[in-house]
């Protein structure tokens, strides 16, 4: 830009965070990039290497195995044969369906309510929900309430006492407000209800953010342990996840691989990195899928409202 008597006005200067990074900042970047990548697949790359490994390569090495040498699938061939193992992924895969299914139905049915406007009790329920994400019973009133409900030794209580995200329901809320209000009324002038809105109009348009949700509420049902070490006592009911945390402490080689490690053929160690391969394989190959919808629909749930 120039003046009235011709001569330029200067530039203003930039923050030093908005300047184009030069070849030291590329490479700085890139290094630190490269470094946070080995972080992460390095552990990864030594847990599948040493559950594919034989027991004489674990011995050979002293434990966890790098260089992969002798490659065997005998660890998953015994897991997937039946036993505990077998029955407790089995365990995993129900409650996280079932738990998944119940939460985004309960979440999506009350975000829809409380973006509504003018709703029955809408800021007292809204406050009330709040509340609970600062305080809480705490952990032995909340044991002795599923005691109480006679939920102790069954799955709904792996489900029930953390069935509810308040926050996702905010992040949902959020997202349905910023629904176009002309459609819904658009559809009310036709006749359609609440029901067939939210079904045929609100959840369509809200697509991203449901795939994120969905995807923290089936995260959470499939890692969590904490539930069933203190509301199951009967083994053959545990899920994945404790029976990890069983090998992981070696209390005990699960019902079906006894044999196996006592005959010299199987390592327990790659036992252990075989059943923590298990765990994280469904979370590993879904999360890519939803990882498109996860700026969208995180930022926009929380952006606005």
């Amino acid at each position: 830009m120039t003046r009235p008597n011709g001569s330029r006005w200067a530039a203003p200067a930039r923050p030093v965070w908005e300047e184009p990074p030069g070849r030291a900042g590329l490479a700085a970047k890139g290094t630190v990039l490269v470094l946070a990548c080995l972080a992460v697949l390095f552990p990864l790359w030594i847990v599948v290497v040493t559950s594919l490994s034989s027991k004489k390569t674990i011995t050979e090495t002293g434990g966890l195995v790098v260089v992969p040498r002798d490659l065997t699938f005998l660890a998953y061939q015994e897991l997937l044969s039946g036993g505990q193992v077998t029955r407790a992924a089995v365990v995993s895969v129900l409650v996280t369906l079932t738990g998944t299914l119940f939460s985004m139905t309960v979440s999506v049915l009350c975000a829809y309510g409380l973006s509504r406007p003018g709703s029955t009790g809408h800021r007292f329920i809204l406050l009330t929900l709040m509340a609970t994400m600062f305080f809480g019973a705490g952990l032995i009133p909340t044991y002795l309430l599923v005691q109480t409900l006679g939920l102790t030794d069954t799955y709904l209580a792996l489900i029930l006492p953390s069935a509810v995200s308040v926050f996702n329901i905010l992040v949902l809320r959020g997202f349905f407000m910023g629904v176009s209000p002309e459609l819904v009324d658009s559809a009310r002038i036709d006749g359609a209800g609440d029901l067939r809105i939210l079904w045929q109009i609100v959840m369509p348009l809200s697509r991203a953010v449901i795939a994120v949700i969905t995807l923290f509420y089936a995260v959470g049902y499939w890692s969590a342990w904490f539930n069933a070490s203190i509301y199951l006592s009967d083994q053959n009911m545990m899920p994945l996840q404790n029976v990890l945390i069983q090998l992981a402490q070696k209390q005990e080689i699960p019902v079906g691989l006894g044999q196996a490690v006592k005959a010299g053929d199987l390592s327990g160690l790659a036992v252990q990195m075989a059943v923590m391969v298990l765990a994280l394989l469904p979370v590993a190959v879904l999360s890519p899928f939803v990882q498109k919808h996860f700026r969208k629909g995180v930022l926009t749930g929380a952006v606005k409202g």
